[in-house]
């Protein structure tokens, strides 16, 4: 079999390393050929090396994706389940590393959905609280955002 690794970074001063040596060993353990995908630093929009993979995915040059976590592949669950999902309808073998998901079993296609079902859980109770703490420092006067600067003003 062979294997896409994909690792990712959100700052120019980390480091794939540790991500990388992990999925190496576990290819090399389960006797998987692969190649590895390195993402670094991208904004929220951007993140080429992803897309260029996603593309091969799609291709099927590949039998499967081997990830270190779930929150590497994708920033929000829309994309991480639609992109899972497809990849594993083409017949794509999935592995997240660190959640030990094996998309090809029952069992880890379950442990997928309520991986998401409790992050979006989490993320509305968070929204929520802010939400509420925004209304009471409202009510008690206080003025809210960054404060207004000259370089705010309109330009005539």
């Amino acid at each position: 079999m062979k294997v896409a690794i994909y690792v990712r970074v959100s700052h120019r001063d980390r480091t794939h390393l540790n991500q990388r040596l992990v999925l190496e060993e576990f290819a090399k353990k389960n006797k998987w050929k692969y190649d590895i995908y390195e993402e670094r630093e991208t904004t929220r929009k951007t993140r080429p090396v992803k897309q260029g993979l996603l593309k091969k995915l799609r291709q099927m040059q590949y039998d499967g994706l081997l990830i270190y976590k779930l929150d590497r592949w994708a920033r929000n669950s829309t994309e991480l389940i639609l992109e899972i999902e497809e990849l594993h309808k083409k017949g794509l073998s999935i592995f997240s590393y660190a959640e030990t998901i094996d998309f090809d079993t029952a069992t880890g296609k379950l442990q997928f959905h309520l991986l998401v079902a409790f992050a979006d859980f989490e993320r509305d109770l968070i929204s929520e609280r802010t939400k509420l703490g925004l209304d009471r420092a409202r009510k008690q006067g206080k003025k809210l955002g960054r404060p207004f600067k000259l370089k705010d003003s309109k330009k005539t």
